[in-house]
């Protein structure tokens, strides 16, 4: 018998509805059972025959029912399935194992958060820039202004090379801070370096062409490249950077951060940077250049791109995820124009194009100057955090224990220790005191370097101190 309660928010019939489905698929109500007719089981239940009537429409509707005028109405013969875990199994879709796959985005989460997720009172995280109340107030102001402007082709679907105003604004903000001087068609817009390297993988390489990477370096890049069937090969880095001389010479691409080496930081050394252009130039192979976080730099002006030296080669990336916050998930490849222009077909064909409302809003954000007093306001920030960083090593016995580097620019700094630290033993026990650091193995392929890549951009002062102190008084 079908119930109803008065004290439930769903209407009546909505309450009979699911009781009626219920009985039908676990089989209480079997195939070709006939229903009542509807002013009898109106009259059964309590409630008035339209009510009955909406019932028997929708479960015709979904195809619960069938009706015939002398037959009356009779649950469908194939409505019911048995819900054994045999009959489950055998109706399931088959789920490919996907061991490389599952093994490769844990150890990617492992290395953006942190290999254990316990909460922790001070948190080194390297891959995270400030934000504050002043950001959220601005950021929200140009949402605002920038969805209440009439402009309904906004809505349509988009440019896959990204939303016009905004590469604009980009444009001219690389010519100004980076010396980057390209035309509109040179610049695609992307929601993310993993994301900028997966169309570069599809639109200018092959499967199983070999590429370069950093090694330790920014896993993501080998773990895309791998995803597409490449063959990575890891190139070694020193305290110059990338050994050039170590990379294959089969290779169609390096990918390098050289203004600020994502896991050592340290700076690619002009003979280094040379040697590679050169090399670029006459083999020829693409360059990546990862720009992700140069315009924090402490010591000087940033150095010049290796983009504004050899354009016909090499693919600038620059993100808002340092620059603004991570979920803004935006990010721009400028190149040369062909290159570009295939880069745009893939993401047309695969992605069709980016979500507009984030364009509009950081073009917005950009273009009325909230932007650039973000960057000098986060710059300060980070220019007291990394001295009291610097300051707070340097204080302690940890400056004796670890070499430091990478401390001219950027938000992390490296403190490699010898090969024989027990890392992964250490890392668990600072977790123990409060203090999570990230272990330089997790960006390693096959170098077995290790030490602690340390954040501060997320850490005040105050906490730097104390987290550092924690981490000497952990070791003594």
């Amino acid at each position: 018998m079908l119930t109803f309660n008065r004290d439930d928010d769903r209407p009546i019939w909505q309450q009979l509805l699911d009781q009626a489905i219920h009985n039908m698929t676990t089989g209480k109500w079997p195939p070709g059972e006939l229903l009542l007719p509807s002013r009898e089981l109106a009259q059964l239940v309590g409630v008035s025959r339209s009510t009955i009537q909406i019932v028997y429409e929708e479960l015709y509707s979904r195809g619960y029912t069938i009706t015939s005028r002398r037959g009356g109405t009779r649950v469908s013969n194939w409505m019911y399935r048995p819900h054994s875990s045999e009959s489950a199994a055998l109706q399931g879709r088959f789920q490919p194992e996907l061991p490389a796959l599952n093994a490769t985005a844990s150890h990617l989460q492992n290395w953006l958060r942190g290999k254990e997720h316990t909460h922790v009172d001070i948190d080194f995280n390297p891959h995270e820039p400030y934000l504050d109340d002043q950001f959220h107030k601005q950021w929200r102001q140009s949402y605002v202004q920038a969805s209440s402007t009439p402009d309904l082709t906004q809505w349509s679907y988009g440019n896959a090379y990204g939303y016009e105003p905004l590469r604009e604004q980009i444009q001219r903000y690389l010519s100004l801070a980076r010396g980057v001087h390209v035309q509109i068609d040179q610049i695609v817009l992307t929601s993310g370096a993993q994301h900028s390297l997966d169309l570069i993988a599809q639109a200018l390489l092959q499967e199983g062409d070999t590429v370069s990477v950093e090694d330790p370096g920014f896993p993501a890049a080998w773990m895309a490249m791998n995803y597409r069937r490449m063959q990575v090969d890891p190139v070694t880095v020193d305290e110059h950077g990338l050994q050039v001389d170590r990379m294959n010479p089969k290779s169609k691409l390096v990918f390098v951060t050289p203004a600020h080496q994502c896991a050592t930081g340290v700076i690619l050394s002009e003979p280094r940077r040379q040697q590679l252009l050169h090399q670029a130039a006459q083999r020829p192979f693409w360059i990546i250049e990862d720009d992700y976080d140069s315009e924090f730099r402490y010591r000087g002006d940033p150095l010049p791109t290796l983009f504004s030296q050899l354009p016909q080669n090499t693919l600038y990336m620059m993100s808002f995820s340092k620059l603004v916050a991570p979920g803004v998930r935006l990010s721009a490849i400028v190149g040369p124009k062909e290159a570009i222009r295939q880069i745009v077909q893939v993401q047309e064909l695969v992605y069709r194009h980016l979500p507009i409302m984030e364009q509009v809003t950081l073009a917005h954000f950009i273009e009325h100057g909230h932007f650039i007093r973000h960057m000098r306001r986060v710059r300060n920030v980070y220019r007291r955090r990394h001295e009291a960083m610097t300051k707070a090593i340097a204080a302690t016995d940890l400056g004796q224990r670890f070499t430091l580097s990478g401390v001219e620019t950027g938000l992390h700094m490296l403190l490699e220790a010898d090969v024989s630290f027990d890392e992964e033993a250490v890392t668990n026990q600072a977790i123990k005191h409060g203090v999570r650091v990230y272990p330089l193995s997790m960006y390693c392929l096959e170098s077995n370097r290790k030490g602690w890549v340390l954040g501060f951009a997320k850490v005040d002062e105050a906490a730097i101190e104390e987290g550092i102190y924690r981490l000497s008084e952990m070791l003594s």
